[in-house]
């Protein structure tokens, strides 16, 4: 299995609502890298997975969604707890989305799975990984 990684980050604020979670059912920051992982069985023509660039451009996008907001006050997350194990798959989603609309370029169309990592720090990260539909 071929893979590519591509790394970007973001910053957002939230709460979380349970005892489980203690100080951080306060309002409070965090600052995510992420990282997306493509993964295709065969190179294409031009022996690569993806266009870098393009992968670049995608992730930075599904970023861009929520960079300096405060996810509480997102409709999307209305009475969920967007942990981030919860945001790993949201990301996946969107990106998703982003590569069967074209995004990534015709060659995306190879890919086999993919891989959202939060990294939340040096010490601490949550990931969601699938196929992607053919």
């Amino acid at each position: 299995m071929y893979r590519l990684n591509v790394r970007d980050h973001f910053m957002i604020a939230h709460s979380f609502r349970g005892a489980v979670f203690g100080a951080a059912q306060k309002l409070h920051g965090a600052t995510y890298i992420v990282d997306l992982e493509l993964r295709r069985d065969a190179l294409d023509a031009d022996g690569v997975v993806v266009d870098i660039g393009l992968a670049t451009q995608a992730l930075r996008a599904v970023l861009a969604e929520f960079n300096f907001h405060n996810l509480d006050e997102l409709p999307a997350f209305a009475g969920r707890n967007p942990t981030p194990v919860f945001m790993a798959r949201v990301l996946f989603v969107r990106t998703a989305a982003r590569i069967a609309a074209g995004e990534l370029g015709a060659q995306a169309a190879g890919l086999a799975s993919m891989q959202v990592t939060l990294h939340e720090s040096h010490v601490a990260w949550a990931a969601y990984e699938a196929p992607l539909a053919a």
